[in-house]
């Protein structure tokens, strides 16, 4: 019998998908920010058998809705995620569009020391005029500049992950060394924006590099790990999945299921009497649990995983992981992450060469 064939990731950002989720969340508004809040739905998702969880970021301007705004940024809390939790990913979304590359890749480095190689990055832009005003950096106002920015940022963080080769370290304390500087190298990257030669300051993640998930058009296939598409209905999505050319390719599918107080349908009608959920470039699933298990089971034919994003987490979350979760494991549909092992081996990924490694044994031809 075939083993299981589909990842499970969900996002875990603020209250849910839905701009004015926090309505119907089972906390109060001053809760949202707290460290307790985060770790406890991080425990839900792991012990429910989530590959992966995903948590959004990005500038936010006070005041700009009526909604609450504010966040804690989003590494920040993966790196406190990653102490409380044992087995599941944790990749944060950190735009480099007005971001330092370098500084992102050491961040991210230790994200996934600290998390003894359970990161990942989602790798997105920031297309707002107040995110370079908050920044203090000129705007990247059109699309194919965005674009640039987050290719070279990609390409900068992976030959920064390898400048340490990894017996880089010694900690040798009878001889008094750390580390081999000939095992150090330069990167020496010349964009057309910037600079960086490196080496980092962070030792090589344990996972040699992280895995990075992004969307096809925005980062060259070549830089990603897992294609992240999109598409409002299965046909689109497996023809989106099909030209990704990555190693994985995960659906975003939004949903909004039906829960022992309301349907899917009327708890999205009444969050859209305060706002509307206006972006329909994803599948989106409002019903039953049963109807979203068959659905999922339909997209591991030509998808590798699924990113969930629950309309109101408190919600959606509970049905996810009493109904949906188990009813594919007893089918052998989902693939749960075992203890101790990396997100690339949760994923099926190997671990990367270290380029400069790998140059220098060509160049021995002994």
């Amino acid at each position: 019998m075939p083993g299981p064939s589909l990842h499970l990731a969900v996002e875990i950002d603020g209250d849910g998908a839905h701009p004015a989720a926090w309505r119907r969340a089972a906390h109060s508004p001053d809760q949202l920010l707290t460290p307790r809040r985060v770790a406890q739905v991080a425990a839900i998702a792991e012990n429910a058998g989530f590959t992966l969880i995903t948590l959004d970021d990005g500038v936010l301007p006070p005041g700009a809705s009526p909604n609450p705004v504010g966040r804690i940024g989003a590494v920040e809390r993966a790196a406190f995620v990653a102490a409380s939790t044992s087995t599941v990913g944790i990749a944060p979304v950190v735009p480099v569009t007005y971001a330092e590359p370098f500084h992102v890749s050491g961040q991210l480095a230790s994200l996934d020391h600290i998390s003894a190689g359970r990161a990942g990055w989602v790798v997105t832009e920031e297309e707002r005029p107040e995110a370079a005003r908050a920044w203090g950096r000129p705007l990247v106002a059109d699309a194919a500049a965005r674009a640039r920015e987050s290719r070279d940022g990609v390409e900068v963080a992976r030959a920064l992950w390898d400048s340490w080769e990894d017996d880089a370290v010694i900690r040798s304390v009878a001889t008094s060394r750390y580390l081999d500087r000939e095992r150090l190298h330069y990167i020496d990257f010349t964009g057309e924006t910037y600079a960086v030669k490196g080496p980092a300051i962070v030792p090589r993640p344990p996972q040699g590099q992280l895995v990075v998930l992004g969307r096809p058009g925005r980062v060259p296939a070549a830089q990603l790990d897992v294609a992240l598409v999109q598409g409002r209905d299965l046909s689109s999505v497996a023809t989106a999945a099909a030209a990704a050319a990555t190693p994985r390719v995960f659906a975003e599918v939004e949903v909004a299921l039906d829960t022992p107080d309301a349907t899917g349908a009327e708890r999205v009608a009444d969050l859209e009497r305060h706002a509307p959920w206006t972006d329909r470039r994803r599948l989106r699933h409002i019903g039953s649990a049963s109807q979203l298990s068959a659905l999922l089971a339909e997209l591991s034919r030509s998808v590798d995983g699924v990113r969930l994003h629950p309309l109101v987490l408190d919600e959606d979350l509970p049905v996810l992981t009493r109904l949906v979760l188990p009813a594919l494991s007893e089918r052998r549909l989902v693939a749960r992450p075992l203890p101790g092992t990396s997100l690339r081996s949760a994923l099926g990924l190997e671990r990367p060469a270290n380029r400069f490694t790998a140059a220098a044994v060509q160049e021995d031809p002994r």
